[in-house]
């Protein structure tokens, strides 16, 4: 049987007595079934990962004695920044989730002239927090111990004016139109890569004007025309198997 893995944002060490917070507690108790002197993986996403057992459980609380300190690592040499148009329904939740399966660095959520998605204040913030969520029960599920961050969601043209830095990035932008094929660039030379993804409906002309002047190169993964959430992941792969540790 697989070890369970939780994530707990503290500090960890060694012969730590701690108490997971509610919502692994209650994972744990009920969904799991875990008794005590089970076994369970706790980190911090600060690297590695701590062998650990149940010390105390009730239906609300669940502690554990830290034993172990595995020093793991599974981050893949890739740096890539996932730039992703916002889609409908669960579609950005299983985007997200199948994206730190494939060893995403980080995520900036875009909304576009074509976005189908009008969230905003308070709903906005808990979007936020309901994406990151995702982000970090993908870790645990994954193996990853390092937790990828989800920034808060901006328009795509603001964001593309504050991108003025001096380090050496490959920008890619999917577009079924683009001549050049995806295994056809150059391998990234600091191996940071930005992958910008449009939404269901394309991006506008004005955002590609934009975009090319970032000096987003412009590929294509074939003749078909994919869908957001599959382009997103495809790519990733695709990535991962030229360059990365697939």
């Amino acid at each position: 049987m697989r070890i369970p893995r939780i994530y707990l944002p503290i500090a960890l060490k060694i012969g730590d007595f701690v108490t997971l917070d509610g919502q692994a507690s209650v994972h744990v108790a009920r969904v799991l079934r875990l008794k005590k002197n089970d076994t369970v993986i706790i980190f911090n996403g600060q690297g590695g990962e701590y062998l650990s057992v149940i010390a105390e459980i009730d239906k609300r609380a669940v502690s554990v004695i830290i034993n172990h300190f595995n020093d793991r690592w599974v981050e893949s040499p890739l740096l890539v920044t996932l730039v992703q148009a916002v889609s409908r329904g669960d579609r950005m939740d299983f985007t997200l989730q199948k994206a730190v399966e494939l060893g995403v660095h980080e995520i900036i959520p875009v909304l576009t002239q074509h976005t189908v998605f009008n969230v905003k204040g308070d709903r906005a913030s808990k979007k936020h927090q309901h994406w990151q969520g995702i982000v970090r029960s993908a870790c645990e599920q994954s193996g990853r111990t390092y937790i990828p961050k989800v920034h808060v969601m901006v328009d795509l043209v603001a964001w593309l004016d504050q991108q003025r830095t001096t380090v050496t990035t490959t920008k890619i932008m999917l577009d079924p139109r683009a001549g050049q094929q995806l295994n056809q660039l150059t391998a990234p030379q600091n191996h940071r890569i930005v992958l910008l993804i449009g939404p269901e409906g394309g991006f506008s002309g004005h955002e590609i004007n934009i975009v090319q002047r970032e000096r987003f190169v412009g590929v294509s993964l074939g003749p078909r025309i994919l869908r957001t959430e599959t382009a997103a992941l495809s790519v990733l792969s695709a990535l991962q198997l030229m360059w990365g540790d697939f």
